[in-house]
């Protein structure tokens, strides 16, 4: 049986992922809390976006959207597979140390779907790579983001 559980995002958990967005191991990686949580609400309109809540019995201890890699302007995913879904995922207070146990439950829901999966944390963001690495992602190819940015790119393939 599986440990944790994955609960569509719902309009009222908006204030829990506010609080999320805003605290300091969050707010690092995912800047701007008002603004993320503007494109949280917005995608929840999004077909193409899927958006959960993970659970660990009934106490929620992060949030995950995936969603297809193709889908919007995303230059550094230009060379993955055309069936590829991305994730983008934080932890809440209550799943710091657990993101490598939640996410390849999930890594395993998806990839009955698809035949690929892509991570792309921010090169620094050590924390987030270990539990990504723990989760059977692996890569270090690091790339520009349509923001000037960069990522690595970490893939778990079926």
């Amino acid at each position: 049986m599986d440990r944790f559980g994955f609960r569509p995002v719902a309009r009222a958990d908006l204030p829990l992922l506010a609080d999320w967005l805003a605290a300091p191991q969050v707010a690092r990686w995912w800047r701007g809390a008002g603004t993320q949580l503007a494109g949280i609400a917005e995608d929840l309109d999004e077909p193409a976006m899927r958006q959960w809540l993970v659970t660990d019995g009934d106490v929620p201890i992060a949030y995950a959207q995936v969603y297809p890699a193709h889908h919007w302007a995303a230059p550094h995913f230009h060379d993955l597979p055309a069936d590829t879904l991305a994730i983008d995922c934080f932890s809440g207070p209550g799943g710091f140390g657990l993101g490598g146990l939640w996410l390849d439950q999930l890594a395993r829901r998806l990839l009955a779907e698809t035949g690929a999966l892509v991570i792309d944390p921010e090169p620094d963001n050590h924390r987030a790579i270990r539990a990504y690495e723990k989760a059977g992602f692996s890569g270090g190819d690091l790339r520009l983001t349509e923001d000037g940015g960069k990522a690595r790119i970490m893939t778990r393939l079926r």
